[in-house]
């Protein structure tokens, strides 16, 4: 099957001074918690410690982010994956509008510095990888009454909702083996390769 080609990522409206210090503080505090695991591992890290780096309270770093593990995976994917899905054709085959949610938002992280951290500790680190596992499972509820209405299905649609999270847990293996592989390889690529499957099987 033809590579989809990897789209641009919708761009997102601005948002107000409220929320660029929400913003601003999130990303204070992920940059605090990268350097810290870069440095000293991810066991040996702890919120205390981020919190000092953020120059922010512990009780700040918890209320952005409940747990350690939010903070190294993000949570800001829902949106972006949302407004790729309303930017395709409202014809368009379900897997395809996937496929092109996925590589635009792949295609806006490849030049986040994060991203190799992230999927190096999903390898290493098993709350990593059972909080990623949990919050693509949660993305994927959340999309299936999008979905649902461009297939004109119910939103409780078991087969749209088996669909959904199987390709979110599809994104995850991705990520595992681009990780396995010493993150060498094209990773849009691998998303074509893994969703392949679900259009032509192996």
């Amino acid at each position: 099957m033809t590579p989809v080609p990897t789209p641009a990522p919708t761009p997102a409206p601005a948002p107000g001074l409220r929320e660029r210090k929400k913003l601003k503080t999130r990303s204070a505090i992920r940059s605090a918690t990268y350097e810290l695991i870069a440095a000293q591992g991810y066991e040996a890290t702890t919120v205390e410690q981020i919190a000092a780096a953020a120059e922010v309270s512990p009780s700040t770093v918890i209320r952005y982010f409940p747990a350690k593990e939010d903070i190294v995976l993000g949570a800001e994917y829902e949106q972006p994956l949302e407004a790729a899905l309303r930017s395709r054709p409202a014809d368009e085959p379900v897997l395809t509008s996937l496929r092109y949610a996925i590589k635009a938002q792949l295609g806006a992280d490849l030049d986040d510095t994060g991203l190799r951290l992230r999927c190096r500790l999903l390898r290493d680190v098993p709350e990593v990888r059972a909080r990623m596992t949990e919050s693509l499972t949660d993305t994927a509820r959340r999309l299936c009454p999008l979905l649902a209405e461009r297939t004109g299905r119910p939103a409780t649609d078991l087969q749209l909702r088996v669909l959904v999270t199987a390709v979110a847990q599809a994104v995850l293996e991705v990520a595992l083996h681009w990780a396995e592989g010493g993150r060498r390889e094209d990773l849009t690529r691998l998303v074509d390769e893994a969703l392949d499957v679900f259009a032509d099987g192996i």
